[in-house]
C-alpha cells in the first residue's frame, strides 16, 4: 500500500510543471552573476588605475607650481615643501590617503629625434657638458638640457570579489609615475 502510494506520487510529481519556470531562472541567473561581478570588478580596476595614473600627473604638476623658481632646485634638495605638496596632490583623487607617493628623482634630460627624453645628467652633479650632444641622437641645435622632476605613487589594489573575480589575477599595487620640467 505505501508502495502505491509512492509511485503514485512520484508520477504526480514527474508530470507536473508547477514551478519549472522558478528552477530555471535560478540556473540561468546563477550562471549570469559570475560573468557581472567580473565586469564589476574589472571596472573598478580600471577606474582606479586611471586614478593612480591621475595622482601621479597631480603630484608631479604640483611639483612644478610649488618649486619651479632658480632658488628651490635641484628641487629635491631645495624646495623644503615638495613633499608636502606632492602628496596632498596626489592624495586629492578619489583614492584619497590610499595613494602612496614615492621618493622623487630629479636628474638633466635632453630630447632626442624622435622626441624622447635622455638622462644626460643626474642630481647632485650637473650634466657635462651643459648642452645635450652628449645624448644620443641629440636634436639639433642642442638646446640646454631641462630638469625634471620624476614622481612615482601607489595603490593597492583590493578587488570586491576575490573568489570569483578575474580581476583578483590583476598587477597590484597599480604604480604609475609622471615627469614635469622644471625650467
Amino acid at each position: 500500500m505505501m508502495r502505491r502510494i509512492l509511485s503514485k506520487a512520484a508520477l504526480r510529481y514527474g508530470v507536473s510543471e508547477h514551478g519549472a519556470a522558478a528552477v530555471e531562472m535560478a540556473i540561468i541567473a546563477s550562471m549570469m552573476v559570475v560573468p557581472l561581478l567580473n565586469v564589476m570588478d574589472v571596472g573598478l580596476y580600471m577606474f582606479q588605475r586611471m586614478q593612480v595614473e591621475n595622482a601621479a600627473q597631480m603630484a608631479a604638476q604640483a611639483t612644478w607650481a610649488t618649486c619651479d623658481t632658480a632658488a628651490e632646485q635641484p628641487a629635491t634638495t631645495g624646495c623644503a615643501n615638495l613633499t608636502t605638496a606632492m602628496t596632498a596632490a596626489a592624495q586629492s583623487t578619489s583614492l584619497g590617503t590610499n595613494v602612496t607617493v614615492g621618493t622623487p628623482t630629479e636628474g638633466y634630460y635632453c630630447l632626442d629625434n624622435a622626441n624622447v627624453l635622455v638622462e644626460v645628467g643626474s642630481f647632485p652633479t650637473k650634466p657635462s657638458p651643459f648642452n645635450c650632444t652628449s645624448a644620443p641622437s641629440s636634436v639639433t641645435p642642442s638646446p640646454a638640457p631641462g630638469d625634471y622632476v620624476q614622481v612615482s605613487v601607489s595603490y593597492t589594489y583590493a578587488p570586491l570579489f576575490p573568489a570569483v573575480s578575474v580581476a583578483s589575477t590583476f598587477t597590484t599595487p597599480i604604480v604609475a609615475s609622471a615627469r614635469t620640467r622644471l625650467n
